[in-house]
């Protein structure tokens, strides 16, 4: 039995175009993370005397992006049949993976800035492109 035949198909077939909307919005948080949060870090220094473990938020952003991300992707393909948004998916995951395990301790700061734009932007777009299919083929997943 392969992956796209292990997910069940759910009762409310929304769950898909949601999982679309909500991988979206994580990845737009983690762009907006990624970009605003040395800045805010910065202001806020003298009024705020907190320690915010970056690692730990990459961590976390992936442990939920995974699965929703995942989710949206194999169903997707089982509605719509269009394997190149599944690939383009997973190949924005496999950066944003590659980035918050390797990125800044092995390429540097910058480098894992850099992956984990290039990952979110994919996995956004993929996500973008999978809504659009749902929408386009006027399929049941939408109702």
């Amino acid at each position: 039995m392969n992956l796209f035949n292990r997910i069940k198909p759910s009762n409310d077939m929304n769950t898909q175009v949601n999982a679309d909307k909500a991988s979206i919005t994580l990845s737009l948080a983690c762009m907006i993370h990624c970009l605003l949060m040395p800045s805010f870090l910065v202001l806020t220094s003298g009024f705020f005397a907190l320690s915010i473990d970056n690692e730990l938020i990459h961590k976390a952003f992936l442990i939920i992006v995974l699965p929703v991300s995942l989710y949206a992707l194999i169903t997707g393909y089982r509605n719509h049949k269009i394997l190149s948004y599944f690939y383009l998916g997973t190949s924005g995951l496999w950066i944003l993976i590659f980035a918050v395990f390797f990125g800044e301790g092995v390429l540097g700061e910058f480098a894992e800035k850099s992956l984990t734009l290039l990952g979110s932007i994919i996995v956004a777009s993929a996500h973008y492109k999978n809504y659009k299919a749902c929408k386009e083929l006027d399929c049941s997943c939408h109702e």
